[in-house]
């Protein structure tokens, strides 16, 4: 191996290093925390949520992803739902919405993370024969009880570039709870205005390729983008999906257009 090679393999290792010391460092912060406000035992989900934003921007910045709000995310209750880039967006899209995550039941018997899962008030789903119906009633329980939702509709991770199909299934908890729907979008951009090619999670890709490429990312920006909400209240979910599909993507191509740096005249559109 070269002198040149070996000095960026040393630089590499250390970057890395650094970053998963700081990840460490953030979920002892939370472990602390959690104890302090008693989560462990019954979490108190009235004033979880800017625990949760915080753990989730201190996590996202441990990668080395700064997320930004291109306009202010509302806090308000309802349904939320975001498109689906990498297992980055939970800490990015947490750090700024007031929702709980959903979870498969089983999660919540991991060693440490499974605890921190419980302390921040997961949703946590038991599915029985695939039945979604159960899993919406059970969202729409926890609505009526004034918490809100996030998930991810397309059921599945992309290159950021557009939105794919969208699943409403779940959409029929916000019109049994009556609550409105809030969609955002979110992107990951380079310093230099393109779209971050290491951030998204897809295809072939293995977690552990994924986590090392995230990890040897530099100078990436979550861009959120908050959309108008949609309003249940006299559509089927059937219509609320196409309404969603047709916003989510619109609103994906506003958020590329004024965070993306435009090609044709090398202008930077970057806030």
């Amino acid at each position: 191996m070269s002198q040149s090679k070996s000095g960026f393999s040393v630089r590499k290792n250390l970057g890395r290093g650094k970053q998963i010391a700081g990840m460490t460092t953030t979920i002892a912060g939370g472990m602390r925390t959690a104890q302090r406000i008693g989560a462990f035992r019954q979490p108190p989900r009235e004033k979880l949520p800017r625990y949760i934003q915080t753990f989730c921007r201190k996590m996202a910045s441990s990668f080395g992803v700064k997320v930004v709000q291109v306009e202010p995310v509302p806090q308000h209750h309802g349904l939320w739902v975001s498109n689906h880039v990498s297992w980055m967006d939970i800490p990015v899209v947490g750090s700024v919405s007031p929702a709980f995550f959903l979870s498969k039941a089983e999660i919540g018997d991991w060693p440490i993370f499974g605890k921190l899962v419980h302390a921040a008030g997961t949703v946590f789903i038991k599915r029985g024969s695939g039945d979604v119906g159960s899993v919406t009633t059970q969202i729409a329980s926890f609505l009526n009880e004034g918490f809100s939702v996030i998930f991810f509709p397309e059921a599945t991770t992309t290159d950021g570039k557009k939105i794919k199909r969208i699943h409403g299934t779940l959409l029929q908890s916000a019109i049994d709870a009556g609550v409105p729907i809030q969609p955002v979008v979110l992107s990951y951009v380079n310093k230099d205005g393109t779209l971050s090619e290491e951030l998204p999670y897809f295809g072939k890709m293995t977690m552990k390729d994924s986590i090392k490429r995230v990890l040897d990312s530099k100078n990436v920006t979550a861009y959120v983008l908050p959309l108008e909400p949609l309003d249940p209240n006299g559509y089927n979910k059937s219509e609320l999906t196409n309404m969603l599909q047709k916003r989510m993507q619109e609103g994906l191509e506003e958020l590329h257009a004024r965070v993306l740096r435009t090609s044709s005249n090398g202008s930077e559109s970057v806030l």
